[in-house]
């Protein structure tokens, strides 16, 4: 039986836990969190490293064969320095900024995500690689993170900033944090109403994890 790591900030990563278990239920699986410093959306890339290296370091020393990096701001802002001091191979959530923009009939996509990942170099990036002609709208999320940390839930927010995507024209809504993914069903809710849709990278994740898993 494989061991593997998963790391995210907070709680958010749990459902990513969840999906592996469901997809490869044979599977050892370590989850490492970091409460005392969530939400991670408001940290500069040097404290992120501060904080992150040792958490993926100690799941390294459980023997954690592969590590899953389930936090967006993370891989956007410092998975190079990650995997130059990590020794095991990494599988890290990112965007899904060209799925997006593949799935868009309007042209118009909203990007759900936290400022620190928005304000990234590799998000950038993944927008001038892939949406050249789509606009990419970002709703201001970043409230969402530290509400669903602390159980402290907001429908009128969520729909606030979901309609407001919708009816400026996104009709594919992205995730782009694992913390949303907890509100999904209520995000595809209000999505259904203007026929967009929401993704997010759980099956992604899955899928590079198994590649990883069979080159062991």
């Amino acid at each position: 039986m494989h061991k593997i790591g998963v790391f995210d900030s907070g709680v958010g990563g749990k459902s990513v836990v969840a999906a592996i278990k469901q997809a490869v239920p044979d599977l050892e699986i370590v989850y490492a969190e970091d409460p005392d410093n969530v939400p991670y959306g408001d940290k500069t890339p040097e404290r992120l490293i501060e904080l992150v290296i040792p958490k993926l370091k100690e799941l390294e020393s459980q023997g954690c064969e592969v590590i899953v990096v389930a936090c967006n701001t993370v891989t956007t802002t410092i998975i190079k320095e990650v995997r130059r001091q990590i020794k095991v191979p990494i599988v890290a959530i990112e965007p899904m900024v060209k799925p997006a923009c593949e799935l868009t009939k309007s042209n118009i996509v909203a990007m759900c995500a936290t400022p620190v990942t928005l304000k990234s170099p590799r998000y950038k990036e993944l927008l001038k690689t892939n949406a050249k002609n789509v606009k990419v709208i970002e709703p201001d999320c970043s409230d969402w993170s530290c509400m669903i940390e602390n159980n402290e839930h907001n429908s009128d927010i969520i729909e606030d900033r979901i309609v407001e995507a919708c009816e400026k024209g996104a009709d594919v809504i992205v995730l782009g944090c694992t913390h949303y993914h907890w509100i999904e069903e209520e995000i595809k809710q209000i999505a259904n109403r203007y026929n967009a849709m929401v993704i997010q990278p759980e099956q992604a994740i899955i899928n590079q994890l198994k590649r990883v898993l069979e080159q062991l």
